[in-house]
């Protein structure tokens, strides 16, 4: 297939309630939405690069740029297009994993609508049902937390991530095991917030039996994530440390983890997912599905690559309203039964853009067009 036209969305949709996490507090979501059209088709692609650089090097005005001035001009000058060669054509982009990941994964979208099968039957996906988990921000107060993991729990959720940073950590986590017991599957989620200098305070966790705990050390880092995991009993899971396939090799060899977290975004697209996926499973690895506060969009991502046979721990896709008002697709993401999501099974995503809701949170839209495909000219026109 060939890409005839591309358009960028600006978004911004505001969440029922702040979320907080260890590197800021969050009010609202900006993000891009990639819509790719080939013929009369059109795929969808959603980028989670931040307002700030925050979670990594990305924002939502670099993945602009990028997108318009290098993606889109190498993906508009193929005339056969596939899906699983993107990857390979942007490797000379360097990093950039999130703009890459919203175009590819949008091209994958486009490329499942064509063939009239789901994005989690191309990908390989063998489930029709995934477990999800919740993701808790750092509360006010532990009372406040206790509230959000009662609620979470009567829901039916599947696993209870809890944010921590220093000084809001082994009180949050006892506090909850106090309430609750321990038969709630809990893990703590750190963003990056320590170092080897605060070890106690990690060591001190592992008698609360946790599931895991999430990236507690620098964003960057799969040395001294290898010293601490020999330190606990608890498994360390790494997620802003992994943006490869190779990555995970290295992290797996060096003992950095027992666990390892998949967000399509960070790793650039579906292709680099399955990728770490495959490779995790043939190491005996588990992995599963980290989310990035996405649009339903976005989500339907996260439930078809959660189809593949490794992904065997709940990841955080919870459904629309978990965060949202009103979500821009026409068929909000609801539970199927408690703690379980079905994987869509129509063609590509599964979802289709509600253009009403989208209006309402739109903030710029950007037209892009492939002079290519009428003109042997290697330019873009821009409306």
């Amino acid at each position: 297939m060939r890409i005839d036209r591309v358009d960028l969305q600006r978004v911004k949709m505001p969440l029922k309630s702040p979320f907080e996490t260890s590197f800021g507090r969050e009010t609202h979501k900006e993000f891009l939405l990639v819509s790719v059209y080939s013929g009369d088709e059109v795929g969808h692609g959603e980028c989670v690069a931040m307002e700030k650089p925050a979670y990594n090097e990305e924002t939502i005005d670099t993945a602009l740029s990028v997108l318009k001035n290098n993606l889109i001009p190498t993906v508009f000058k193929q005339e056969d297009l596939h899906p699983e060669s993107v990857t390979d054509l942007f490797k000379w982009v360097r990093r950039n994993y999130m703009a890459k990941a919203a175009l590819e994964n949008a091209i994958w979208d486009l490329y499942c609508r064509k063939e009239n099968i789901s994005l989690a039957a191309a990908l390989g996906g063998v489930k029709k049902e995934v477990e999800v988990g919740v993701s808790l921000g750092i509360e006010p107060t532990v009372e406040a937390l206790l509230e959000r993991v009662e609620d979470s729990i009567k829901a039916g959720y599947k696993k209870i991530k809890v944010k921590i940073k220093p000084g809001k950590d082994v009180d949050r986590i006892r506090a909850v095991r106090e309430r609750f017991g321990y038969e709630v599957p809990l893990m703590a989620d750190a963003n990056s917030a320590y170092t080897l200098d605060q070890i106690d305070i990690l060591k001190e966790l592992d008698q609360y039996k946790l599931m895991m705990i999430e990236q507690p050390l620098a964003h960057d880092d799969i040395i001294d994530h290898a010293k601490l995991q020999r330190e606990l009993e608890t498994p360390v899971c790494l997620d802003e440390s992994i943006h490869s396939v190779e990555d995970a090799r290295k992290a797996i060899e060096l003992g950095s983890c027992k666990i390892i977290n998949i967000k399509i975004g960070r790793v650039g697209g579906l292709t680099e997912s399955k990728r770490i996926h495959d490779f995790c499973e043939a190491n005996n690895v588990p992995v599963w599905c980290g989310g990035m506060l996405e649009s339903g969009v976005g989500r339907a991502y996260n439930l078809a690559i959660a189809s593949l046979s490794n992904f065997v721990i709940p990841g955080d896709t919870s459904p629309s309203d978990r965060y949202w008002e009103q979500d821009i697709v026409m068929k909000e993401i609801v539970m199927s039964r408690p703690g379980m999501v079905e994987v869509p099974q129509g063609p590509g995503i599964g979802y289709d853009i509600d253009e009403k809701a989208l209006n309402k949170y739109l903030l710029h839209k950007e037209s892009i067009h492939n002079v290519l495909v009428e003109k042997k000219v290697d330019f873009l026109v821009t409306d």
